[in-house]
């Protein structure tokens, strides 16, 4: 695979994950009484809190599955199955914990004065598909410094993108209107679920050889 060609995929697959325009209505939801300035400087610190961690599980990905004990087939097949759940979910514009916030996290941030790592940093931007996708991409990448350098220049435009959508909420919110973020939401649905089968096969391959 191409430095071009894996930057590619690892483009589309963080951008459908992270999924900046689902986000939309929520984050306007949740800063709706907050000045300009504020929603502003919520935004870039949510964007900043997501993507350290998401860089965080990038570095340190195939050290924790190494200390852990656990096999990168197996954790392709984990995160597949994940994703495909998330794929699903994208799909039929059903919201649940997975990648938005639940009743009981909304009514706790409705109480907090900074929004910015929980919930709209961590779970909504870095949620356990993007971590897990991370990781996923980042092994593809191992023993490549081209590769790996390419993922960690792609994870910096996904969050580049993500911020400026955010900062672009109300204006986006008012053009596409609940309607046009489903439809958006089920077309990267559509493509994360063959993202999610691709790494369920090929980790099924990698555990079992005789299969392949």
């Amino acid at each position: 695979m191409t430095v071009w060609e894996f930057a590619t995929t690892a483009f589309v697959t963080l951008f459908v994950i992270v999924d900046p325009i689902a986000v939309l209505p929520i984050f306007a939801g949740l800063t709706r009484n907050l000045p300009p300035r504020a929603q502003r400087r919520t935004a870039s610190r949510a964007v900043a809190v997501s993507g350290a961690t998401l860089l965080f599980f990038t570095l340190t990905g195939d050290l924790l599955l190494g200390l852990l004990g656990i096999s990168f087939g197996a954790f392709r097949v984990a995160g597949g199955l994940l994703l495909l759940i998330l794929a699903i979910e994208m799909v039929f514009a059903h919201q649940s914990g997975f990648r938005s916030t639940t009743s009981g996290e909304e009514e706790e941030a409705q109480h907090r004065d900074d929004l910015s790592v929980f919930p709209i940093g961590i779970p909504l931007l870095a949620g356990p598909g993007a971590i897990a996708s991370v990781v996923l991409l980042m092994g593809q990448a191992k023993g490549s410094l081209a590769l790996q350098s390419a993922f960690v220049g792609v994870l910096a435009i996904v969050m580049a993108l993500t911020l400026a959508t955010l900062l672009l909420s109300a204006r986006l919110v008012a053009v596409l209107g609940v309607t046009g973020v489903n439809v958006l939401s089920r077309i990267f649905g559509i493509v994360l679920a063959g993202l999610a089968i691709q790494y369920i096969a090929d980790g099924i391959r990698e555990l079992f050889p005789a299969v392949s």
